[in-house]
């Protein structure tokens, strides 16, 4: 594959904020049946969120679960390894994570850690990059063989942009947590990341398990991209579900409820905002 030119693209359509809105509601809706087909099927879904940092990969994230059953769809990020899963074989640690039958489950990040940040911060060894290249397609053409549905996804950004959105989180400190030093340094590594994604295509970019590129330029038409590939993916069917009532109001048993005063109230903070 082609080096990346993240800094020549076209400028990507800027949805407005209804229309953005409208779309990514019946997005949502979509989802929701693909939960319930995965539930009732019991059938395993795998999906692998990847790119560069401030590429929009968590707030895709975040759209893609926000409506969604937190027992069905799961997110794992995992932190860095411990000594202990240092020692481990490389795709150890992420095999216990897979779904279970009827579960769906996103990587923010996941086994590719080791194609990019570990590749070009030294984290690994070269030996270890080598071998990751050579096991990663056989350990994905596993997953897909026993009947897990893989979905991976590279999300792009420029340089420019990806600037802009690292200042911003400067700026705001409710988002200041998402920045780190090796976030920083990514800035100054921008090629050498570019090189070690080029490499990690030619090796992984599979008939069973391919790489789609989605164009985060604009975070919204990213994620309403992202979403709606997916569900084009998926052969899913829309599951009948019972039709559920309230039941009546039992008549009162006379209960009574106990003193107030005995029960320790959180304070009402929301009406001293009234005054």
């Amino acid at each position: 594959m082609a080096s990346e030119a993240e800094d020549r693209r076209a400028t990507p359509v800027k949805l407005p904020g209804k229309v953005y809105q409208r779309e990514l509601t019946r997005l949502q809706q979509e989802l929701n049946k693909l939960q319930e087909w995965v539930r009732s099927e019991g059938k395993r879904v795998v999906i692998v969120f990847e790119g560069r940092d401030a590429a929009g990969k968590g707030g895709t994230i975040r759209r893609f679960t926000e409506r969604l059953n937190p027992r069905v769809a799961r997110i794992v990020a995992l932190p860095a390894p411990t000594e202990r899963e240092q020692t481990q074989w490389y795709f150890q640690r992420y095999i216990e994570h897979l779904p279970a039958a009827g579960e769906i489950v996103l990587m923010d990040r996941s086994w590719y850690n080791r194609a990019g940040v570990e590749r070009v911060m030294g984290f690994c060894t070269p030996e270890q990059h080598r071998r990751f290249l050579q096991q990663c397609p056989i350990f994905e053409r596993l997953l897909v063989d026993d009947g897990i549905i893989l979905r991976k996804y590279w999300f792009s950004v420029s340089a420019d942009e990806q600037e802009r959105r690292f200042r911003s989180r400067l700026d705001d400190p409710l988002r200041r947590w998402k920045l780190s030093p090796i976030d920083l340094e990514s800035m100054s590594r921008w090629d050498d990341y570019s090189r070690a994604k080029d490499e990690m295509f030619v090796h992984t970019d599979t008939a069973e398990a391919p790489w789609y590129v989605v164009e985060s330029e604009e975070k919204r038409s990213g994620r309403i991209n992202m979403i709606a590939h997916l569900l084009s993916t998926i052969d899913y069917q829309d599951v009948h579900r019972p039709v559920l009532t309230l039941p009546d109001r039992p008549a009162d048993g006379g209960y009574e409820r106990s003193d107030r005063e005995l029960q320790n109230y959180v304070p009402d903070h929301a009406a001293t905002l009234l005054t």
